[in-house]
């Protein structure tokens, strides 16, 4: 089940990458949001994907004995959807202004002239 969480995400991270590269502001966009699923995705997998109890240590008990689910990596996961929703947010406002000031909507159009002083 490992090789097909990893499969999935490679496939992820290539379309993020394919979608960046691209020349449209709005597919850099999707990009940037599926590039930042599949980093989360990423860590999900890496941190085992296993039922287990949460880490608490029970009454009278001094040190957790059994074993427990691993909170750090969905703390790093909770941290990372938030800051991704964030630059996503930012970004599409971004893309909006351009669009909205210069009606351009691609790299070609933005960088024309730009450096032929």
């Amino acid at each position: 089940m490992d090789a097909l969480y990893a499969v999935v995400v490679g496939f992820l991270f290539a379309i993020g990458v394919y979608l960046i590269l691209q020349r449209p502001l709005v597919k850099l966009l999707l990009g940037i949001a599926v590039l930042g699923n599949a980093a989360n995705l990423m860590i999900f997998v890496s941190s085992g994907a296993r039922r287990l109890p949460p880490p608490l240590i029970p009454d009278g008990e001094k040190v957790v004995t059994t074993p427990i689910a691993d909170p750090i990596a969905q703390a790093q996961i909770l941290t990372a959807i938030v800051i991704g929703f964030g630059v996503l947010a930012f970004a599409v406002v971004l893309v909006h202004r351009v669009h909205q000031t210069s009606q351009i909507d691609g790299f070609d159009e933005l960088t024309e002239g730009v450096g032929t002083e």
